[in-house]
């Protein structure tokens, strides 16, 4: 069987087993049914189901477990369901690309430019083992390319970017580093140790993307969505302290608990008349401001 094969195989089990929890009988019928239908042979031994299991975990970090009571196989998800989730989204998009010479006039993918990803692996390496890293680092609203030495802590995902937080020896800061921005990586042999004070979630428990507190408090953050937007401010939260006051046909109304940083005020932004400001004062006076000078542009 082709390498292809077992991949789609790999992705029946997934499927099946995403739905609900299958006993090995209900997952080798599922297995027959693609078999006939797809014109493969999909049917495996448990010997191959249990190898199967082993390269799931291996290539997409999908745990299969056995459940006793029930003697079924089930994903699990207990372990970090944020994660778990990003796995499986990882994996549909995984076997979506591998279908792309087949249906490349049906799939449309997002033209851009590639975001740092290849020094990915690189800096985990650094990060697990707490080796120093240098590179050169051009940020956009500067033309000057400067050299980094720093000390990474670890890797967090903002709007399909990536970056990099770490120590940066020249003043003994901790900042983050857009990976596209990052060029002529080296990990170097001296290790450091991590400042035992610093924790990442506790860091960004009120803010909203990447940039670092502004502000000594977080504030209390109340927006009215009109009916529309309010639908996807519900099945996509904007923060993890979001909490709905007001959910009717005529607005949905939130509370979020958050440092304003500049990454929040271009959020509120972008959604220009769906969303309104019901407090606090200064943020509704900053966005009138900003508004007034946009208006301003086009007189």
């Amino acid at each position: 069987m082709s390498k292809r094969e077992a991949l789609a195989r790999y992705s029946i089990i997934i499927k099946k087993l995403r739905v609900h929890p299958s006993s090995f009988a209900e997952i080798s019928d599922r297995l027959a049914f693609e078999s006939e239908l797809q014109g493969y042979d999909y049917n495996i031994s448990s010997r191959t189901f249990s190898r199967d299991r082993n390269e799931i975990e291996s290539l997409y970090g999908i745990y299969i477990k056995y459940n006793w009571s029930t003697k079924k196989y089930y994903i699990d998800t207990d372990y970090d369901e944020d994660m778990n989730m990003r796995m499986l989204e990882a994996f549909d998009t995984f076997n979506l690309l591998n279908l792309t010479d087949r249906v490349s006039n049906e799939i449309h993918f997002e033209k851009r430019k590639p975001q740092g990803t290849e020094n990915l692996f690189g800096l985990l390496h650094a990060i697990k083992n707490q080796l120093r890293i240098n590179f050169t680092y051009h940020k956009y609203w500067d033309e000057d390319i400067t050299v980094r030495l720093v000390e990474p802590y670890v890797l967090k995902e903002f709007k399909n970017r990536w970056y990099v937080l770490a120590k940066d020896l020249g003043d003994n800061k901790v900042k983050s580093f857009a990976l596209d921005r990052i060029t002529e990586m080296d990990i170097t042999k001296v290790k450091f140790t991590a400042a035992k004070d610093y924790d990442v979630d506790e860091h960004y428990k009120y803010s909203f993307g990447i940039m670092s507190p502004n502000e000594d408090k977080p504030q209390e953050i109340i927006l009215s969505f009109d009916p529309i937007q309010g639908k996807y401010a519900k099945s996509l939260p904007w923060h993890q302290s979001q909490e709905i006051l007001i959910d009717n046909e005529n607005e949905l109304r939130i509370r979020l608990t958050l440092f304003i940083t500049h990454d929040f005020f271009m959020e509120l932004l972008s959604h220009g008349d769906t969303v309104r400001v019901i407090r606090p004062k200064n943020l509704i006076e900053d966005l009138k401001a900003t508004c007034t000078s946009i208006l301003k542009m086009y007189k």
